[in-house]
C-alpha cells in the first residue's frame, strides 16, 4: 500500500463526508456549522484548515477561491470539493471499517447491524 492509500484518519473521514454532503457549498464555515449540527464537534478553524490543506495535499481535496462580499469585508470564500482519489480513500477507509466490525458484538448488543 502506498503511502497515498493509507486509510483516513477520523477527522479526516468527517471533513470529507461533510463536503460531499455540501457540495457547492462546501467551505470552511459550512462545514464547522455541519460537523457541530450532526456530530456535535467543535472543531476550530485553524485545525479544519490545516486539515484541509494536508487533505489537498494528498489530492484527496481541491479548492477553489469564490468572489470576494461585502459581508466578508472585501474577502473571498475558499470553497472545497472531494477528489476522485479522496472518495477511493474514503470507500477503502469504509470497507475496512466494515470488514473489522463483521463478528463483532459489544456488550450488550446482539449483532452490529
Amino acid at each position: 500500500m502506498s503511502s497515498k492509500e493509507k486509510y483516513l484518519g477520523e477527522f479526516e473521514q468527517f471533513l470529507l463526508l461533510s463536503i460531499l454532503s455540501l457540495g457547492d457549498d462546501a467551505y470552511g464555515t459550512t462545514i464547522r456549522q455541519l460537523l457541530a449540527d450532526k456530530i456535535e464537534r467543535d472543531v476550530t478553524i485553524g485545525a479544519l484548515y490545516t486539515t484541509l490543506e494536508r487533505l489537498e495535499k494528498k489530492g484527496f481535496v481541491e479548492s477553489k477561491m469564490g468572489e470576494a462580499t461585502r459581508e466578508r469585508g472585501g474577502r473571498a470564500k475558499k470553497y472545497f470539493k472531494v477528489s476522485a482519489s479522496g472518495e477511493q480513500a474514503l470507500k477503502r477507509s469504509k470497507q475496512a471499517l466494515n470488514t473489522m466490525w463483521q463478528d463483532v458484538t459489544l456488550r450488550g448488543e446482539h449483532s452490529c447491524e
